[in-house]
């Protein structure tokens, strides 16, 4: 599955500012990485968001966002935001940061070899 290209680059600005950011291809798209974690992602046209456990009714709750079902099961923890939910740069902003809070909110992974 092919991903927003423009949107992986307005993600990308956003990001700028955070240390530790990485890109991996993941889910069929994008995926975001901070200090090893996956903060957020590009599936398709639709934002990714790692909310966490506790944030994810919240985040449900929020216009244009809905569970990530990408397995066929909702994964507790990530939503989908639709286009329409970060058409402006502070709305896209305000995910990205959701995202980051709780990815950062957990401590770093350290390599394997």
């Amino acid at each position: 599955m092919a991903y927003d290209e423009v949107l992986a680059g307005r993600v990308r600005k956003i990001l700028a500012r955070s240390k530790g950011v990485s890109e991996r291809k993941m889910f069929g798209g994008l995926s975001f990485m901070l200090s090893g974690h996956m903060c957020c992602g590009i599936v398709g046209e639709e934002l990714m968001v790692r909310v966490g456990p506790e944030g994810h009714e919240e985040a449900l709750a929020r216009p244009h966002a809905r569970p990530m079902d990408f397995t066929g099961r909702a994964m507790k923890g990530l939503v989908y935001v639709s286009e329409s939910g970060f058409k402006a740069e502070r709305d896209l902003a305000a995910w990205v940061q959701r995202g980051v809070d709780f990815a950062g909110s957990l401590p770093p992974k350290t390599s394997r070899r």
